[in-house]
Formats: structure tokens, sequence, C-alpha cells
């Protein structure tokens, strides 16, 4: 059996109906003739969308092999225990040219009785934002069913949604059950369960290219709605130089961010999960036992349990999202 080592995986693109050109003009991915990419899915276990490894001897094996045969081994025993064959955590990157449609997703229970899925709490990292750029995320004011019925009947419902302006390196962290959308001008890294059942609440009336409305889902997502108001919905972390800043944790993932400007070296020995590096700025050398691996702006790479010890070589800096789960 080959040993593991860091692992790339192939992009999967997206052609969205809001999608436009940031992936490739922005993070340098090219994504052919798709006339509007709006999704990258960097690393999947998505069952229609698995992922295929990049480099290395395992090159050409898909994430659902590498699980069944190296199982704790790549992802960690109580990881592995927890999820079985499933990998737990979903990368994307998200390029808004329009606002997309309003949403929600459902939560383990609900996901599980309708759909025999996990549900779908994730997590935004602001990349890049043209001047102005805004997104939905919850309400704000008081409601319950029965006002957000009425809004919606009443073709108000964006009156009772909370829209933040956002920049650069904003974080928000969102629970399943959030009402939410990616505003226009917006490129997101998106850290979330593995899980790809959206509710969409509105869609501004859109029509494809046939003419056709995209289906909305109403009753669906009736359910699945967290109705209170948050005082706060950016999620609040220290902007720090070269230092490992946890931004986000949850039962689902914890996540830091990563600005350095020099070298640097991780210890993952505690940890009884897989890492994940999402590079969203600047280029490195991972350094491990056994080799190297250069990564730059717009690559994710896994790193199996097996990796305890990793040094981070830069010339020019870089900004990592890292992540693991428990």
């Amino acid at each position: 059996m080959s040993a593991l080592y860091p692992l790339k995986f192939k992009t999967i693109y997206k052609d969205k109906i809001w999608g436009g050109n940031k992936i490739k003009t922005y993070l340098h991915k090219d994504f052919g003739d798709l006339p509007n990419c709006g999704e990258t899915w960097e690393i999947s276990g998505v069952k229609s969308d698995v992922s295929v490894v990049a480099n290395g001897e395992l090159e050409g094996e898909s994430l659902a092999e590498l699980l069944e045969k190296f199982q704790g081994e790549l992802v960690g025993e109580k990881v592995y225990e927890r999820f079985g064959n499933t990998f737990p955590l979903l990368i994307k990157f998200i390029d808004a040219n329009e606002d997309l449609s309003i949403q929600v997703h459902p939560d383990d229970e609900l996901a599980k009785k309708r759909h025999n899925s996990f549900g779908k709490t994730e997590m935004w990292y602001v990349i890049e934002a043209d001047k102005g750029s805004t997104l939905i995320t919850g309400f704000n004011q008081e409601v319950n069913e029965q006002i957000y019925l009425d809004k919606f009947n009443s073709g108000h419902l964006t009156d009772i949604l909370n829209r933040e302006e956002v920049t650069a390196g904003d974080i928000y962290f969102l629970p399943a059950g959030r009402v939410h959308t990616i505003g226009a001008g917006l490129l997101i890294a998106e850290i979330q369960q593995t899980s790809d059942i959206t509710y969409r609440i509105y869609d501004f009336d859109r029509v494809d290219d046939k003419g056709n409305k995209r289906e909305l889902h109403t009753e669906e997502a009736l359910a699945a709605i967290d109705y209170k108001f948050y005082p706060e919905y950016k999620t609040q972390y220290e902007h720090t130089k070269n230092k490992a800043v946890e931004a986000v944790t949850c039962q689902y993932f914890t996540t830091s961010v990563l600005d350095f400007t020099e070298n640097t070296t991780r210890d993952y020995t505690n940890l009884d999960s897989f890492v994940i590096h999402v590079c969203v700025e600047g280029a490195y050398t991972l350094k491990y036992d056994g080799g190297e691996l250069a990564v730059k702006m717009g690559e994710s790479i896994l790193l199996p349990k097996t990796i305890n010890h990793v040094e981070l070589v830069t010339e020019g800096g870089f900004k990592i999202l890292e992540s693991f789960v428990g």
C-alpha cells in the first residue's frame, strides 16, 4: 500500500447562472469555456462529485477510494468512527457575479429525515470584495413563521433580512437554518459539512437561457429556518500577522486563519483528524518528513492524519485557512 502524503485534488468546476470570471482572473484557475463559473469544489466527498487526487503516487484515485483503503490513517480514528466512508467536509471557492438566491440549509436531523444526508453548517471567508458588496445573513428583527410568510407572500421578504456590507478578510459562520445569500462582487472560500442540500427561498425572479425560473422550495424551507434574531452575525477574530488565529469552532470543524510573512512550523500531533489548508493569498512550500509540496493561492491541500509535523516556507508571505474536525 502506498504511503500517505499531502494531497492535492483536481478542481471540479461548476457553471452557475450567477457566476463570473474571478476564479480565472483572481485565483488563476482555468475553467475552460464554461460561460459562468460560479463555484469550484476543491475537496469533495459528495457522491455526485467525489474529488480525484492530482499529485503523487495516488494520482487518479478518488477520495472515496482513499477513505476505504486508509480509513483512520487518512482522517483520524475518531473522525472515521463518526463519519465512516463519508469525507466530512466540502471545500469550495465561490464567485458571485450576481446575487445568489436567498436560501437556507437543513440541520442534521431534518436532512437525515428528508434526504438521508448530513445537514449543512458552513463558514465563509471573503477573499476579495468589490466596493460596496453585501451579503445577507439572518434576520434584522425578531420574526416568527407567520411574520416570515406574510413578508414572503407580499413580496417584501428582504425587508426583514439582515444585509451587511463586507470587505476582504471578513468571516461569517452560518449554522444550518440561517437564511442567507452571497451578494454580487464577492469571491469567497467556503468550508462546510458534506452536503449539497439547499432550499431556495427567492431567486430575484431570474430566468435561465430558456426563459425558465429556477425552482423554489418555499414549503421545505419553513421547517428548516431559524427565525431567531441575533445581535451580531459577523465572526469577530484577531487580524494578527505571524500567528495562528482560531476564528470558527463548531461541532463540524475548527478553522484558523494563518496570515504569515515568515516561515513557520505546525504540529498536529495532538489532533485526531486530517487537516486542510486552503490558500487564499500568497504561496508557500510545505515541507514534511518525506518531501515537499508547493502551494499557491487558489489551491487546497489535505494533510492525512499520519503527517504530524510540517514546515511552511515562504518568500513573499501567505494566508491560509487551516481546518480540522474535532
